[in-house]
């Protein structure tokens, strides 16, 4: 009995994780030129922001020329904690000067990001509308950054509830890709607050990765992510390598799966 068609064939679904989010540009980098395009994605945070710029239709190169290797400062700045201890100034600035589409009906690819309602403590899923502020409030990791209000409505980093969006798009794609930057690892000491916080996130949707593994057809986690640091913006190319790398490797060993697929 063959399965029924879905609305769109391809979907690449993205999870959060700071700066190993440029994982997963250079994971779209190999996608791209093995020829698998998604028709349809999803992403939380870093995942959110990757999956913004390109179904907006940047490239991947080009995307990585957007965040120049620098120190943290250029992206972030200190503030004195009130409801975070970091604003992301830069960060912001580079998104939405890049950014052709001001809304999720001009993405010339279907996105879906989520972002945690900090009000009711549910995920809400963003598809239509201001592209920009959403994709901000789905990457408001807490206690780094302050909250975002949108509509009268609290929101934090969608990877609070759901790090892994594949629910949005998982009944609406024939053949699911997920790539995963944020596993867990073991931490021996904690000397800072921004270490502390970190693990707190890490341990917070840990338990819910095994289930939605099974969900993609390829699941892509580059080897050696979980030893870069959420804020280590000096590594961003290193880090944007190794998903470009894993992918290559992923895709050869399953190419009989993708040339029936894809």
């Amino acid at each position: 009995m063959t399965k029924d068609k879905k609305q769109y064939n391809i979907g690449v679904t993205m999870s959060g994780g700071g700066v190993r989010g440029f994982a997963h540009i250079g994971a779209l980098k190999a996608l791209s030129e093995a020829g698998i395009e998604p028709d349809i994605m999803s992403g939380t945070s870093a995942g959110a922001i990757a999956g913004a710029l390109y179904a907006d239709g940047h490239k991947p190169d080009d995307i990585i020329k957007m965040f120049n290797e620098t120190k943290l400062f250029k992206y972030v700045e200190f503030i004195i904690p009130k409801r975070g201890l970091l604003k992301m100034t830069g960060l912001s600035r580079v998104i939405q000067q890049n950014l052709v589409a001001k809304t999720f009906e001009e993405l010339p690819i279907p996105l879906y990001i989520a972002a945690t309602n900090l009000s009711n403590g549910k995920c809400e899923y963003f598809s239509e509308g201001e592209l920009f502020r959403r994709v901000m409030a789905s990457s408001t990791i807490p206690v780094l950054f302050p909250p975002l209000l949108m509509n009268g409505k609290t929101y934090v980093d969608g990877g609070v509830i759901n790090n892994f969006p594949t629910e949005p798009i998982e009944d609406k794609c024939n053949f699911m890709i997920g790539i995963h930057v944020n596993p867990l690892v073991p931490v021996d000491e904690f000397t800072s607050l921004m270490g502390i916080a970190e693990r707190s996130f890490h341990l917070s949707f840990s338990g819910q990765l095994a289930a939605k593994e099974k969900k993609c057809d390829i699941f892509i986690e580059p080897k050696g992510i979980g030893n870069y640091k959420l804020m280590e913006v000096s590594k961003i190319k290193e880090i944007y390598n190794l998903g470009y790398k894993e992918t290559k490797r992923i895709l050869k060993e399953n190419k009989e799966l993708l040339d029936a697929n894809t």
